[in-house]
């Protein structure tokens, strides 16, 4: 299993709701900063992070992502 952090800015109020209901997020929230929202995800291979980036990416009123993968 694979893991990662994605950190979303949009001005979306409700970003953080609609990130929940993307496929291998299990869980996100809003946070204060450069940031508005988190999204964690779990992926069983390395290249399906950049499928779920590219989702949250399509998501109307998402300016911008930053992807940070879990090293062990």
């Amino acid at each position: 299993m694979v893991r990662a952090i994605i950190l979303v800015k949009s001005p979306k109020k409700l970003i953080a709701a609609r990130l929940r209901k993307i496929i291998h997020v299990s869980d996100s929230f809003p946070t204060s900063g450069q940031f508005d929202a988190v999204a964690i995800i779990e992926v069983k291979e390395l290249v399906q992070i950049k499928d779920v980036a590219t989702q949250i990416q399509k998501i109307s009123g998402v300016e911008r992502t930053e992807t940070m993968v879990e090293v062990s």
